[in-house]
């Protein structure tokens, strides 16, 4: 299909490259966000009058409406990592989402894309996870051909987690093993999510399907945190902490949320009992033809400035040796 796409949340590290693949593709592109501000940039991602900004807010039937108006398809990326202010779980990951889908099938929106992700449950002891089931159901309820993606943790310039640890890397003497570190990832690419959301508009017959999206290997957090150690040239001491302790630090990651984003709070810790891995089960990037791209070959191209020297790191060995 070809048409105009509003993409919910596409101001966001996804969001970018999300609206750049479906521009790319030949879609119109409607990017709705709570501060337009902050996508001005997004208009550059495709030819001149392709790209649209305009303010919606989930919580907002109207808002919805407006952005919804005209478009053909619709992406739903909106969701928190941490709570903060009136950004709570339930209201952006679960009744958000049924506003958006309520204002899509309201509008005719013939396809919709809800982006969850991996971990998603009911029965999870992680808010966010409960909330982003709750999301899912919530929008097969009112759209049951809705597509949803589960993406793993994502990997790419200007990640929340590759460049978190790389920046306690360089300022800590230790890094923190939650439970020892032994929990599994499947870190994905950000482009390749963005490539198979945009698979997934162009083909119909992924309408009504889940994807769990993860990269081609799996690693431990501990094999992760050695690999940002390698990256930034940086010696700090992989400290297991048990997954008690964790919480108490995430305790005050609660309050450090009022003022900043927090290094750690209870829920994240609840969500490291738990292996962050695509389930073999459901289809993946494979059936949307992407090929998955290793987390080796990308982490040394924006992690390098972590290193003493930064970019230079290299030039100054080199000129040290002689």
């Amino acid at each position: 299909m070809q048409g105009l796409v509003t993409v919910f949340g596409g101001s966001g590290f996804l969001g970018a490259q999300v609206v750049r693949a479906l521009a790319r593709q030949g879609f119109r592109v409607r990017v709705a966000v709570r501060q337009p501000g902050r996508g001005y940039k997004l208009r550059m991602l495709g030819n001149v009058g392709q790209i649209q900004v305009v303010q919606a807010n989930a919580r907002n039937p109207e808002s919805i409406a407006r952005a919804l108006s005209g478009a053909q398809a619709c992406v739903n990326l909106v969701g928190v990592l941490y709570e903060s202010g009136r950004q709570k779980f339930a209201a952006v990951h679960a009744e958000g989402a049924q506003n958006i889908a309520e204002g899509a099938k309201a509008a005719g929106v013939e396809r919709f894309i809800q982006v969850s992700a991996i971990g998603a449950a009911e029965g999870s002891s992680a808010q966010y996870a409960r909330t982003k089931a709750a999301g899912e159901a919530a929008v097969r309820k009112v759209i049951p051909g809705a597509t949803i993606v589960r993406p793993s943790i994502m990997f790419g310039q200007g990640d929340g987690f590759f460049n978190r640890f790389a920046t306690m890397a360089s300022l800590s003497p230790v890094l923190p093993l939650i439970g020892g570190g032994k929990t599994l990832f499947q870190p994905v690419f950000v482009s390749d999510v963005a490539a198979a959301i945009a698979a997934c508009l162009g083909d119909p017959a992924t309408a009504g399907k889940t994807f769990e999206l993860g990269g081609p290997a799996v690693y431990s957090f501990k094999a992760l945190m050695e690999m940002v150690c390698r990256e930034v040239d940086r010696h700090p001491l992989l400290l297991p902490v048990p997954f008690a302790i964790a919480e108490l630090i995430g305790v005050a990651g609660h309050v450090q949320a009022m003022v900043m984003p927090p290094v750690l709070t209870v829920d994240q810790v609840a969500m490291l009992h738990v292996d962050n891995v695509a389930n073999k089960g459901l289809p993946g990037l494979a059936e949307l033809g992407v090929v998955p791209t290793a987390v080796e070959a990308i982490l040394p191209t924006y992690l390098r400035r972590y290193r003493k020297g930064g970019e230079f790191a290299d030039a100054m060995a080199a000129a040290g040796a002689k």
